[in-house]
């Protein structure tokens, strides 16, 4: 029974799509790891829950066959920020991580001012004169 789990995970592994994008992040290759770890035995692979294994199985190929999203289809493909599916993409590429110090937006300014501790002494001001 063991070895038909496993075939049954390694078939999601192959149909499930990985993310040239977000590359050591993406959600194939955690998945792909977890069962490798979870299965390291293969087919001989003694599992301690069936129930809670099977059960995993069908979580993750529901989402894997688009289930949720035929069954509640989205009006538009953007959130309430109006952010595009491209612009989304751009965003968790990392490729913002790779823009210029001097280009800083707004964003990255007030992150940085917002984020030093609060333990921090406050930057000394020049004296008067």
């Amino acid at each position: 029974m063991s070895a038909t789990r496993y075939r049954r995970f390694l078939k999601l592994c192959e149909e499930w799509p990985r993310d040239e994008y977000k590359k050591g992040r993406d959600l194939g290759t955690f998945l792909r790891q977890r069962v490798a770890s979870a299965f390291r035995e293969g087919e001989n692979t003694q599992i301690s829950d069936p129930e809670k294994c099977d059960q995993m199985y069908e979580s993750l190929a529901r989402i894997n066959g688009n289930l949720y999203r035929q069954r509640f289809p989205r009006v538009r493909d953007t959130s309430f920020t109006g952010v595009t599916v491209e612009e989304c993409k751009v965003l968790l590429t990392g490729s913002l991580q790779q823009m210029d110090e001097e280009k800083k937006g707004l964003w990255k300014t007030l992150m940085e001012r917002f984020s030093k501790s609060p333990e921090d002494p406050p930057p000394e001001k020049a004296p008067e004169k």
